[in-house]
Formats: structure tokens, sequence, C-alpha cells
């Protein structure tokens, strides 16, 4: 017979690597968890797991199963969502984005998650490539990226843009290309191609490439990049909201460029699937007071 539960209990299995893991995180014994995958195993027909030792792995019908069940509770959450579709403060939001906006984002929907009880909210700090492969496979409905996505089974629009910000140590009275190299850079995910944007629109005479500039060290995490930056090992380019939210604001600075470039931020979702209204009113609702925050009035309707 079919069991949801025994699923359930496989796909923790697989991404715990471990009996053990996976009778704590579901609160079940372990013996508990051999049935389910044995029940499981007997269903289906095929053997599920390889055992090296300690060590499981799957067989070619395991990651067939795997697969499976993800689609499986992906589209379960879908349909349960989708029956608070037309409820605009009520619902889950499952989002992901990167830290250059989550940075911001993710605080202000919790301020809407406080006013609005029936609201909840899981948010995945994730790199591109990660975020357009869980939106396609349904853990999230909605992701944030900085690049346009064209792909068949997304849709994409653009959203928001926020400013680019060339940042130096506090003390740094650099102003040339030159000070800058002699500075060197502070890089992380997509750093590299942001200051080179920037660079390029302000100094397009001079700047040639970001060779110019020694890398002194690099941050997976956007939002540390400023720590580095703020003890003077370089200098970066980040998003303006990064900036704003970081906690060593006051002790790095921003140069004031005659160029100022904007980034574009895309919204994806699954081509054919229903954003519920939640959505729609979060962003908005983001872009308004961003909009107020940056230039001290509401957007203009005209």
């Amino acid at each position: 017979m079919f069991n949801a539960q025994y699923f359930r209990t496989f796909i923790t299995l697989v991404e715990t690597g471990s009996f053990t893991r996976t009778a704590q995180r579901l609160e079940m014994t372990q013996p508990g968890v051999s049935q389910h995958v044995r029940k499981l195993e007997q269903y289906l027909g095929k053997p599920l797991l390889e055992r090296h030792g300690r060590r499981i792995g799957l067989t070619e019908a395991g990651r067939r199963a795997y697969d499976y069940a993800l689609r499986l509770f992906a589209e379960h959450e879908q349909f349960r969502h989708s029956l608070d579709d037309d409820s605009l403060y009520s619902g889950e939001c499952r989002i992901a984005s990167p830290g250059s906006v989550g940075l911001m984002l993710y605080p202000f929907i919790l301020g809407q998650q406080q006013l609005n009880p029936g609201l909840t909210v899981s948010y995945h700090f994730a790199f591109h490539h990660e975020i357009i492969s869980d939106v396609l496979a349904g853990r999230h409905d909605i992701g944030i990226v900085s690049e346009a996505v064209r792909h068949t089974d997304l849709e994409c629009a653009s959203w928001h843009e926020e400013p680019l910000s060339l940042v130096v140590p506090a003390d740094f009275a650099g102003t040339t290309l030159q000070d800058l190299a002699s500075l060197g850079f502070i890089n992380y995910s997509d750093g590299l191609e942001k200051a080179s944007t920037l660079l390029r629109a302000n100094f397009p005479a001079e700047f040639r490439s970001m060779n110019l500039f020694p890398q002194q060290g690099f941050s997976n995490e956007v939002g540390l990049v400023l720590d580095a930056v703020a003890r003077g090992l370089g200098f970066s380019v980040v998003s303006r909201m990064v900036l704003e939210t970081s906690p060593w604001q006051r002790q790095v600075r921003e140069i004031a460029l005659t160029q100022p470039v904007e980034e574009t931020f895309y919204l994806i979702s699954r081509r054919g699937v229903t954003v519920p209204s939640r959505y729609h009113r979060l962003f908005e609702t983001f872009c308004e007071q961003r909009y107020l925050e940056r230039f001290g009035h509401p957007v203009s309707e005209g």
C-alpha cells in the first residue's frame, strides 16, 4: 500500500546519510526508520540502498525513488499553498535569494510576519544555479536572481534595481584606479563581474580588466566581505543593500562616482504555476518601502 510517510523517511535518510540522524530528526526509533525503508522497498519491489560498512549509497532504483519523492512532496506543498492563493496576509512564503538581497529582504518579510500572524516564512540564501534548480524542483515558489534566466520551464520578470557601491576602508584617501590597485580587491561570488561593470562605466579611458587589481581575499558570503574591507585589507563593489545592512558600515565608506550603475534583480517561478497573491503584495511593498528610504518620497503614480 502507498504510504507517503515511507517516502518522507527515505528522503530524510538520503539527506542525512545516517539512520541515527534520520531517527533523531523525525523523532523515531532507528528500527522504525529501517522498517519504513524496508516497507518502501517491498512496495516498489526493488532494493533502494547499497551498504558499505557504516556508509550507505543509493541503487539506481533508489536514485529514481528519491527524485520521485522530492517531486511528490513539492507538488503536495504547491497544492496546499494554492488553497491560500487569494489570501494577501496568510500562507507560507518559500523564497530563495542571494545574500545581497536577502540581507535586507528577509528582515523585511519577518516584519510582515509579525504584523500578519497567519504568514509563515521559509527563506533560503543560495547561489544562482542553486536557486534555479530549487525553483524547478518546487522547493521554493519564488527565486530572486541577478541575471535574467531563459528556461522553458521558468517565468522570469525584472523586479527591482539597486545601485552598486564602490566600498573602501574608512581612512582610505585614494581616488584613482592606481590607488585602488595598491589596495587590492576583496572578491566574492559575482564580485569580479560587478566590479568590472562599475569601474568600466566610471573609468572608461583607464579601466582594462580586473587583472589590474590583486585579489586580497575571497568570501562566498557577501555579507562578510565588508569585514575585510573595514580591516583595510582591500576594496570591493557590492549592492547598496549589502552596505546599508552591514555591521561594518561605519568602518568603511562609499566612494562617490559620476556614473551610477544599477543592478537588476529578477523574480523566477515555475511556468504554469500560479504564484499566490501574498508574494505580489510582499515584493511590491518592499519596493515601495525601499524607494521611500532611498529617495525620501513615495513612488510617483504618474
